[in-house]
């Protein structure tokens, strides 16, 4: 029976959040000549109706530990499920994330992902995209924009602590700007490659404020331990 309203509900969910997705790719899109404040409202729209879909479609309640301030510094998400990924324009003004190459090839989306400033992660691009991907990021903070990474590099199932990816440390070395980690739970109600998502309450637990220049082991045990803040203590034993 629970399986069964769970299902139903996630109906609704994949139905509603389909079309919004649509009508603010197409939106943004016929935006880009018009105005680069259009293509920021229209993905704002999208992501602010995600969270009202989980909330009353899902029955997830969002709960936010800490503060999040919508400054140009580095930010690293615990990467769950897509959750955290829709959910940025709506908790910040203009963040500009850091997001694989291969969703920029989404037709209409990936142009609209573009053109609002999310920043392409080439893995195979060799130095010429390291340093296109570190011209953005540096772009996006001289213009006050937060830089949001998911450090693990893909959904990681809620319990596990992996090592982070290398394009922290560098990202870290090279920008030169304090971090703010974010832990987040949403795997739980939110899982990963499947259809069905659960009620439940999903958290985001914002760590304390990592400052720049700290040696590479140091600042990526941090951040690995803040952004697991959410898990069991023995997550970070299995990495």
């Amino acid at each position: 029976m629970r399986y069964s309203i769970a299902l139903i509900r996630s109906i609704l969910f994949w139905f509603a959040f389909f079309v919004m997705s649509a009508i603010s790719s197409i939106g943004g899109v016929v935006a880009l000549p018009i105005s680069h404040r259009g293509t920021i409202f229209f993905v704002r729209i999208w992501a602010k109706a995600h969270r009202l879909f989980c909330r009353f479609l899902l029955g997830q309640t969002i709960v936010v530990e800490g503060e999040m301030p919508d400054i140009p510094v580095l930010y690293v998400f615990k990467h769950e499920s897509a959750f955290e990924t829709v959910e940025q324009p709506g908790l910040f003004k203009h963040p500009a994330v850091f997001a694989k190459e291969e969703l920029f090839s989404i037709p209409v989306w990936g142009q609209a992902a573009r053109f609002y400033g999310l920043i392409p992660v080439d893995r195979d691009g060799g130095g010429k995209a390291m340093r296109a991907m570190l011209n953005a990021a540096k772009a996006a903070l001289a213009a006050g924009r937060p830089l949001v990474l998911f450090a693990e590099g893909t959904r990681v199932p809620h319990g596990e602590a992996p090592p982070l990816r290398p394009g922290f440390a560098g990202m870290y070395r090279l920008l030169g700007v304090d971090v703010i980690p974010v832990a987040v739970n949403s795997g739980l109600a939110f899982p990963p490659r499947r259809w069905v998502k659960w009620p439940g309450t999903i958290t985001y637990k914002i760590g304390e404020t990592i400052p720049a220049g700290l040696p590479r082991e140091e600042a990526e045990e941090r951040v690995r331990v803040a952004i697991n803040a959410l898990n069991p203590p023995e997550a970070l034993l299995k990495a």
